[in-house]
């Protein structure tokens, strides 16, 4: 005689649920616990850095081949998320950016603010230069070691 099948552990209809919730909101992870049991539905970092990034581009060039793109964690003036949190431009929504395309900056000047545990963490400089890349949008979900922007 056959065994009946064991329920199963897991709540499919939960999952699909806070799959739904992280694509809506944008977020890159969602825990929670439900009914004594803790869920966590996370998405890959990749799927943060699907943002194109804003790049200054010299008037002459050259068109790049359809090469894979850099890997810009490797670049020596990337500025990167030390923690997991939001990005944001500007030190309040509808102010002027901190940096944009083209700034001067000085070593310790706030790039950008992470909030994470509703704290607000500016990220400095950690050199003079050159602003060339901007890899954030604002209000977008970063990933601990995510770069955020290059300096030259």
């Amino acid at each position: 005689m056959a065994k009946p099948p064991k329920p199963s552990m897991v709540d499919h209809d939960l999952i699909h649920e806070l799959t739904k919730l992280l694509d809506e909101t944008g977020l890159t992870e969602i825990e929670i616990e439900h009914k004594g049991q803790r869920v966590r539905v996370a998405r890959t970092p990749a799927a943060a850095l699907a943002v194109a990034p804003r790049v200054a581009v010299p008037a002459q060039a050259a068109v790049e081949s359809a090469a894979a793109p850099p890997d810009l964690s490797k670049h020596p003036g990337v500025v990167i998320s030390p923690m997991v949190g939001t990005a944001y431009a500007a030190p309040e929504p509808g102010a002027k950016p901190f940096i944009d395309i083209g700034s001067d900056v000085k070593a310790g000047d706030t790039l950008l603010v992470v909030e994470a545990m509703k704290t607000m963490n500016q990220i400095p400089a950690p050199r003079a230069g050159t602003v060339i890349q901007i890899l954030f949008e604002d209000g977008q979900p970063v990933e601990f070691g995510e770069p955020l922007v290059i300096i030259e």
